[in-house]
Protein backbone atom coordinates (compact mmCIF):
# COMPACT_ATOMS: atom_id res chain seq x y z
CA UNK A 1 0.00 0.00 0.00
CA UNK A 2 0.97 3.50 -0.33
CA UNK A 3 1.90 6.19 1.78
CA UNK A 4 -1.42 7.63 3.19
CA UNK A 5 -2.25 11.12 1.55
CA UNK A 6 -5.49 13.30 1.59
CA UNK A 7 -8.21 12.49 -0.65
CA UNK A 8 -10.65 15.07 -1.37
CA UNK A 9 -14.15 13.31 -1.68
CA UNK A 10 -17.29 14.55 -2.34
CA UNK A 11 -20.90 13.33 -1.30
CA UNK A 12 -24.43 14.08 -2.64
CA UNK A 13 -27.58 12.74 -2.13
CA UNK A 14 -31.58 14.14 -3.27
CA UNK A 15 -33.59 10.57 -2.67
CA UNK A 16 -34.62 9.03 0.32
CA UNK A 17 -33.06 9.85 4.04
CA UNK A 18 -30.60 12.59 1.84
CA UNK A 19 -28.47 13.56 5.54
CA UNK A 20 -29.03 9.78 6.90
CA UNK A 21 -27.29 8.37 3.40
CA UNK A 22 -24.32 10.96 3.67
CA UNK A 23 -23.89 10.07 7.31
CA UNK A 24 -23.78 6.77 6.40
CA UNK A 25 -21.33 7.10 3.57
CA UNK A 26 -19.22 9.36 6.05
CA UNK A 27 -19.09 6.41 8.54
CA UNK A 28 -18.00 3.88 5.84
CA UNK A 29 -15.27 6.25 4.58
CA UNK A 30 -13.85 6.57 7.99
CA UNK A 31 -13.06 2.90 7.56
CA UNK A 32 -10.74 3.53 4.38
CA UNK A 33 -8.91 5.71 6.09
CA UNK A 34 -8.36 8.54 8.45
CA UNK A 35 -11.43 11.03 8.53
CA UNK A 36 -9.47 14.40 8.50
CA UNK A 37 -12.44 16.98 8.20
CA UNK A 38 -16.23 17.45 6.98
CA UNK A 39 -17.80 20.09 5.66
CA UNK A 40 -21.26 20.86 6.56
CA UNK A 41 -24.74 19.54 4.86
CA UNK A 42 -25.51 22.34 2.33
CA UNK A 43 -28.63 22.12 0.08
CA UNK A 44 -28.23 22.81 -3.78
CA UNK A 45 -30.65 22.66 -6.67
CA UNK A 46 -30.39 19.63 -8.66
CA UNK A 47 -28.30 20.61 -12.11
CA UNK A 48 -31.10 20.21 -15.04
CA UNK A 49 -29.78 18.57 -18.30
CA UNK A 50 -31.60 19.95 -21.42
CA UNK A 51 -32.80 16.46 -21.92
CA UNK A 52 -35.16 16.64 -18.63
CA UNK A 53 -36.17 20.24 -18.91
CA UNK A 54 -39.47 19.32 -17.95
CA UNK A 55 -38.57 17.22 -15.30
CA UNK A 56 -38.16 18.55 -11.73
CA UNK A 57 -35.62 16.70 -10.10
CA UNK A 58 -35.28 16.58 -5.68
CA UNK A 59 -32.61 18.92 -4.40
CA UNK A 60 -29.27 17.75 -3.32
CA UNK A 61 -27.65 17.53 -0.11
CA UNK A 62 -24.67 18.06 -0.81
CA UNK A 63 -20.87 17.96 1.75
CA UNK A 64 -16.68 17.00 1.39
CA UNK A 65 -14.43 14.52 3.17
CA UNK A 66 -11.36 14.72 3.57
CA UNK A 67 -9.84 11.52 4.00
CA UNK A 68 -6.25 10.37 4.52
CA UNK A 69 -5.82 7.15 2.87
CA UNK A 70 -3.32 4.76 1.75
CA UNK A 71 -5.18 3.45 -0.61
CA UNK A 72 -4.40 3.60 -4.45
CA UNK A 73 -6.86 5.96 -7.01
CA UNK A 74 -8.41 2.82 -8.54
CA UNK A 75 -8.74 1.32 -5.51
CA UNK A 76 -10.04 4.35 -3.94
CA UNK A 77 -12.60 4.53 -6.79
CA UNK A 78 -13.67 0.82 -5.93
CA UNK A 79 -13.97 1.45 -2.66
CA UNK A 80 -16.09 4.45 -3.02
CA UNK A 81 -17.98 2.58 -5.32
CA UNK A 82 -18.77 -0.50 -3.00
CA UNK A 83 -20.27 2.22 -0.31
CA UNK A 84 -22.42 3.11 -2.77
CA UNK A 85 -23.47 0.02 -3.27
CA UNK A 86 -24.17 -0.77 0.42
CA UNK A 87 -26.19 2.25 0.60
CA UNK A 88 -28.52 1.57 -2.51
CA UNK A 89 -27.09 2.61 -5.43
CA UNK A 90 -27.08 0.51 -8.50
CA UNK A 91 -25.55 2.17 -11.45
CA UNK A 92 -26.58 -0.38 -13.83
CA UNK A 93 -29.34 0.93 -13.48
CA UNK A 94 -29.14 4.51 -14.23
CA UNK A 95 -29.27 5.85 -17.87
CA UNK A 96 -27.98 9.20 -17.44
CA UNK A 97 -25.82 10.52 -15.28
CA UNK A 98 -27.61 13.45 -13.96
CA UNK A 99 -30.42 11.06 -12.33
CA UNK A 100 -31.35 11.56 -8.69
CA UNK A 101 -29.60 9.41 -6.92
CA UNK A 102 -29.59 8.12 -3.26
CA UNK A 103 -25.61 8.59 -2.69
CA UNK A 104 -22.94 9.49 -4.91
CA UNK A 105 -19.23 10.02 -3.65
CA UNK A 106 -17.08 11.27 -6.19
CA UNK A 107 -12.99 11.12 -5.99
CA UNK A 108 -12.74 14.69 -6.86
CA UNK A 109 -8.55 14.96 -6.20
CA UNK A 110 -5.84 13.46 -3.98
CA UNK A 111 -3.22 16.11 -2.98
CA UNK A 112 -1.50 17.42 -6.05
CA UNK A 113 -1.91 13.84 -8.03
CA UNK A 114 -3.04 14.31 -11.88
CA UNK A 115 -4.05 11.29 -13.92
CA UNK A 116 -5.58 10.65 -16.74
CA UNK A 117 -7.06 6.52 -16.65
CA UNK A 118 -9.70 5.62 -18.70
CA UNK A 119 -12.00 4.98 -15.47
CA UNK A 120 -10.65 7.79 -13.58
CA UNK A 121 -9.25 11.87 -14.25
CA UNK A 122 -7.77 13.53 -11.04
CA UNK A 123 -8.52 16.08 -10.42
CA UNK A 124 -12.14 15.96 -11.04
CA UNK A 125 -12.52 17.79 -15.08
CA UNK A 126 -15.83 19.38 -14.03
CA UNK A 127 -14.46 20.55 -10.38
CA UNK A 128 -13.55 24.20 -11.27
CA UNK A 129 -17.38 24.53 -12.30
CA UNK A 130 -19.29 22.87 -9.38
CA UNK A 131 -20.40 25.47 -6.48
CA UNK A 132 -21.80 22.70 -4.99
CA UNK A 133 -18.49 20.74 -4.35
CA UNK A 134 -16.00 24.05 -4.42
CA UNK A 135 -18.18 25.57 -1.42
CA UNK A 136 -17.73 22.64 1.16
CA UNK A 137 -14.20 22.48 -0.06
CA UNK A 138 -13.34 25.88 0.70
CA UNK A 139 -14.85 24.86 4.24
CA UNK A 140 -12.35 22.69 4.96
CA UNK A 141 -9.66 23.14 2.61
CA UNK A 142 -9.47 26.47 1.32
CA UNK A 143 -5.76 26.34 0.35
CA UNK A 144 -5.88 22.96 -1.51
CA UNK A 145 -4.33 23.84 -4.93
CA UNK A 146 -5.72 22.65 -8.14
CA UNK A 147 -2.66 21.00 -9.86
CA UNK A 148 -3.35 21.73 -13.20
CA UNK A 149 -4.39 25.09 -12.53
CA UNK A 150 -2.11 26.20 -10.29
CA UNK A 151 -5.45 28.01 -7.88
CA UNK A 152 -6.37 27.22 -4.39
CA UNK A 153 -9.88 26.13 -3.71
CA UNK A 154 -11.22 29.90 -2.66
CA UNK A 155 -10.32 31.30 -5.77
CA UNK A 156 -11.76 28.80 -7.75
CA UNK A 157 -15.03 29.17 -5.82
CA UNK A 158 -14.69 33.04 -5.99
CA UNK A 159 -14.26 32.90 -10.10
CA UNK A 160 -17.78 31.40 -9.79
CA UNK A 161 -19.11 33.91 -7.92
CA UNK A 162 -17.35 36.89 -9.87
Amino acid sequence: MERARRAIIALGANLGDRAGNIEAALAALARLGRLRARSRLIETEAVIHPEDEARWHPPFLNAVAILDTAHPPLALLDALQAIERALGRDRSRETKPWQPRVIDLDLVAIEDLVLDHPRLTLPHPRLPERRFVLAPLVEVWPDWIHPRLGLPASALLARLQA
